[in-house]
């Protein structure tokens, strides 16, 4: 008796090892890879916000390496310009541009990143120079004919929080929708006097790359 309970046990042992091996047709499945997404991309994207309740045009470009979907670390740089009231009696016309940049570490944590819709928190940390730009007569901005030596810019700190909505379009397109605090250290520019770019910006732009470099793949082998 207790061999042909040994036998009955033997005998579906093996016909579950011969069904799971019919399962896969005969092949047995392994990962050739880590289990790591890598991704690069390009990204471009055009604001818009107030300086010194005046409205603001911006365009952010950063560059950034995705890890496992999970954070994104690169540069961002910034380029803004707003035009503003002339106060003074230095610069001809009723209107001045301050004009800029700023630019730095940009780091963004990403949540569901797996998913085709995420949400994620970038934050830039960096430095800027701002400047004011003199109306001429055409209508055109250009730089304030100083005659002394005492310099029309000057730089500053600053720190740029947002939120992002993130859509995977494909592999190598995203687009991201979201807004951001900027957090900037006062300048002061000469006549003009002590000024700082301070407040909320929304946009929609592109990321172009490769967001899935090293996504995990599944090879099939004979057994």
């Amino acid at each position: 008796m207790k061999k042909l309970i040994t036998a009955v046990f033997t005998l579906f042992i093996f016909n579950s090892l011969i069904a799971q091996t019919n399962e896969t047709d005969e092949y047995v499945e392994f990962d050739d890879r880590k289990n790591i997404v890598h991704g690069i991309y390009l990204g471009v994207t055009p604001q818009y916000g107030r300086i010194s309740g005046e409205n603001a045009g911006f365009l952010n470009i950063k560059f950034a390496y995705v890890a496992n979907r999970k954070v994104e670390i690169g540069f961002s740089g910034t380029v803004f310009g707003s035009i503003q009231p002339n106060n003074t009696n230095i610069y001809r016309g009723n209107e001045v541009l301050l004009a800029g940049g700023y630019g730095g570490l940009h780091l963004e944590p990403i949540l569901y990143g797996n998913r085709s819709v995420s949400i994620s928190f970038p934050l830039m940390i960096g430095g800027g120079l701002a400047t004011i730009l003199e109306k001429k007569e055409d209508g055109e901005f250009d730089e304030s004919p100083l005659e002394n030596d005492t310099g029309d810019d000057d730089s500053f700190f600053i720190a740029e929080p947002g939120v992002n909505i993130l859509y995977n379009v494909s592999r190598f397109l995203q687009i991201e929708a979201g807004f951001r605090y900027r957090i900037s250290e006062s300048f002061r520019l000469p006549y003009y006097g002590k000024e700082n770019i301070k407040g909320f910006s929304v946009g929609i732009g592109l990321k172009i790359g490769i967001f899935n470099m090293g996504r995990k793949k599944k090879i099939k082998d004979k057994f």
